[in-house]
């Protein structure tokens, strides 16, 4: 499976600054049997020592729906909506305890955040979350997120947290995913059932042969699989972040794998992240309005490489909502950059040619300091 040209970096996560660790429901529940303490706490441990040494961890855990099914006494899965939406809701009170508890003793900060496939879909929403996320991240404060099961239905669940910890790295551009679970890794078959399965170390995010070997769900506490696995990194390889799976009880596993060590399997992403952010922002073709900048917003953003700001804006093009990716033009009608806009324009136009102290005042309200951040924003000159 792995190609010889491919081999397994350890920079991947060793230079990763921004990280997505996913762990699944029988990890987290011992297997169903409540909420594992003592595991909890040694990746609580490992996260609170990577963020004091200045990464940024996010933490997606599944077990809420499992652990209100230890706590209800019930021995196996509901199917009907509601009867998981109320496991959900018992068991999320002692899954998000537990964390704050052990991350706040190891001296850092927990936040729980809760998500629907709606909030990612939708463009505003989708800002809002990734700017709670990035604010969380900037105050050191590890965000523990779980899909908002009390209130999903079948047509906006996620389907798994595998998926989820995809989507979340892409919501903030994470360097890497890490996701945890109750298996070494990827093997060419099922190792349970064929002593011949080999153990796949790297190979491509994406690869169609990786989705070919992939099993069913693994066990009848959570609703993954090794298959889900494949799928989220590929999905997240579409951001630029490369995948690790590994098994949850290898000792300091997250603390190993951001020192370089090779555990488990690698699926490595074929672009790097700012190369796919550029490439979607510069492919985007539903513009949905523009903005027209002075000569010093454009030395701003082009020779500086910084981010527009109202101040530089003299005039707004079309209509568009917040989240919408817009094309930021010169004097001279010339497109120079485009990117994700933080105002509607109906109220960019309030803004043009105001300082930021301004716009509580102008709006109601105070938010970010500028029109497209340079973190949203490609050069179309580039």
């Amino acid at each position: 499976m792995t190609e010889p040209a491919l081999e397994h970096n350890p920079s991947v996560l060793r230079h990763a600054r921004r990280i997505v660790v996913k762990v699944g429901s029988s990890l987290v529940t011992n297997e169903g049997r409540g909420l594992d303490e003592v595991a909890i706490s040694q990746w609580s441990r490992q996260l609170a020592t990577l963020v004091q040494e200045g990464r940024e961890l996010i933490m997606v855990s599944s077990g809420a729906v499992a652990e209100g099914m230890k706590r209800l006494g019930w021995s196996t899965r509901p199917k009907e909506i509601n009867e998981l939406q109320a496991a959900a809701a018992v068991g999320q009170m002692g899954l998000v305890q537990m964390y704050e508890t052990q991350l706040r003793a190891c001296g850092v900060g927990s936040a729980q955040v809760l998500l629907t496939h709606a909030d990612l879909a939708d463009r505003e929403r989708y800002l809002n979350a990734r700017s709670t996320l990035l604010t969380l991240l900037q105050l050191q404060v590890v965000p523990v997120i779980n899909e908002n099961d009390t209130v999903v239905n079948d047509e906006i669940k996620f389907g798994d947290n595998d998926t989820l910890g995809a989507l979340v790295a892409n919501l903030v551009e994470a360097d890497a995913l890490i996701i945890l679970t109750d298996q070494k890794g990827l093997y060419t078959a099922d190792p349970r059932r064929d002593p011949a399965a080999e153990f796949v170390h790297v190979a491509r995010a994406g690869d169609p042969a990786l989705e070919t070997m992939a099993g069913g769900a693994g066990s009848g506490i959570g609703k993954g699989g090794m298959i889900t696995k494949i799928l989220a990194a590929k999905r997240a390889a579409g951001s630029g972040a490369s995948t690790v799976i590994a098994w949850g009880r290898e000792p300091d596993v997250l603390m190993r794998l951001a020192g370089g060590e090779a555990i488990g399997t690698c699926l490595v992403a074929q672009t790097a992240k700012h190369q796919a952010r550029k490439r979607w922002m510069s492919d985007h073709l539903q513009l949905r309005g523009a903005v027209v900048v002075d000569e010093g917003a454009v030395e701003k953003i082009v020779g500086e490489g910084k981010s527009l700001l109202p101040i530089g804006m003299t005039a707004v093009e079309g209509d568009f909502s917040r989240g919408d990716v817009i094309a930021v033009r010169d004097q001279r009608g010339v497109e120079v950059a485009r990117g994700l806009a933080n105002y509607a324009s109906t109220e960019a136009r309030l803004l043009c040619r105001k300082a930021s102290a301004d716009f509580e005042r102008l709006l109601g309200y105070a938010a970010e300091p500028e029109m497209i951040h340079r973190d949203n924003l490609v050069l179309s000159r580039a």
